[in-house]
């Protein structure tokens, strides 16, 4: 008896690949001394095989086992040894599961897939932003960077992935394999209060962002508009004025009833008509015919880029590399494109 638990203990302490090749390679040499020891019995070594994984795993189904002295007594030593080396190799795979599980819940797990979008920064804000694009994309897929302790979503979401990290450090943003990245989100961090100083650490991540990953499109958050100068040398494609926009729209909903019914529309893909970026199509020579096109087809082009005066400007050409934004559901924006 303690011999068995003295091995037991030994196999338990032995590498993860030790233990592998010693249970395959037991499992073979098994298979080929039962097939020695009665030939006639198991007829191939594809049978013998079947009886030893059968005997190990405790299944024992009876339609083979050995008639003879030698190859009983083999059996019983083979049972013995074979059950606690399968049965440690069973536990060894289900704590490797187990790990990794856990390491991905801690955002120690790196991301390697490709075209995902990084949201910067956790919080209600983020929360929100990660249903949208869930929502509006059904392959997109989200990598959010914080420093919490664990994962702020269940960790079964497969297009959701948590890095655990400081913000300001290369290192993090390469575990969240940034240079493949397809956008990159950047939240102002509400655990600081001074204005100021949010929109300076906004800055800081927003230099290490752009050196790592020029070619991500950047969406940066800050809180007052004249710190925009301050990215001056940083390629930031878009700003979001967090207070003054949610203090315009404030004012507009008080002037005119229900007009922010009309902007939640226009920014989620949720519910209601939405706002969609089209190219230029090649039957397309003025704003004008794009304009009558989409029109038929239910949809009202409204800017291209962020020029709002496409009705002023109906008789000009559309250059090859307009972006042009429309609105419409999503159904008509499927036939469009």
């Amino acid at each position: 008896m303690h011999f068995f638990v003295k091995l037991g203990l030994n196999l338990i302490k032995m590498r993860n690949l030790t233990l592998l090749l010693s249970t395959v390679i037991f499992v073979i040499l098994c298979t080929f001394v039962m097939y020695f020891l009665e030939p006639d019995n198991f007829e191939s070594l594809l049978n013998t095989f079947y009886y030893v994984m059968t005997t190990f795993s405790t299944v024992g189904y009876g339609d083979y086992s050995p008639i003879t002295a030698a190859g009983k007594l083999f059996a019983v030593l083979m049972y013995m040894v074979g059950i606690g080396l399968l049965g440690v190799v069973i536990g060894k795979v289900v704590d490797v599961f187990s790990i990794f599980r856990k390491k991905r819940e801690e955002g120690k797990v790196e991301y390697t897939q490709e075209n995902h979008i990084i949201i910067i920064g956790w919080g209600k804000k983020t929360e929100s932003a990660v249903d949208e694009i869930l929502n509006s994309n059904e392959t997109a897929e989200v990598v959010i960077i914080d420093t919490l302790p664990r994962s702020p979503f269940d960790v079964s979401l497969d297009r959701v992935h948590y890095i655990q990290g400081d913000t300001t450090e290369e290192e993090t943003y390469n575990k969240a394999n940034i240079t493949k990245a397809k956008a990159v989100i950047i939240f102002s961090d509400d655990k600081i209060y001074e204005p100021s100083l949010r929109d300076a650490k906004t800055l800081t991540v927003a230099i290490v962002v752009e050196r790592l990953a020029p070619t991500a499109h950047t969406t940066v958050e800050i809180l007052t508009e004249k710190h925009t100068a301050n990215f001056a040398h940083v390629k930031v494609d878009e700003f979001i004025l967090s207070q003054e926009t949610i203090s315009s729209l404030a004012v507009r909903s008080a002037m005119y009833k229900g007009v922010s019914k009309v902007y939640s529309q226009l920014i989620s893909r949720q519910h209601g008509e939405d706002l969609f970026k089209i190219s230029k199509k090649d039957d397309w020579s003025t704003y004008h015919d794009a304009f009558k096109d989409l029109l038929k087809q239910g949809a009202t082009l409204i800017a291209d880029r962020e020029d709002l005066d496409i009705n002023r400007r109906l008789d000009e050409k559309i250059p090859d590399d307009a972006e042009l934004y429309v609105i419409c559901d999503n159904e008509t924006y499927e036939k469009i494109v």
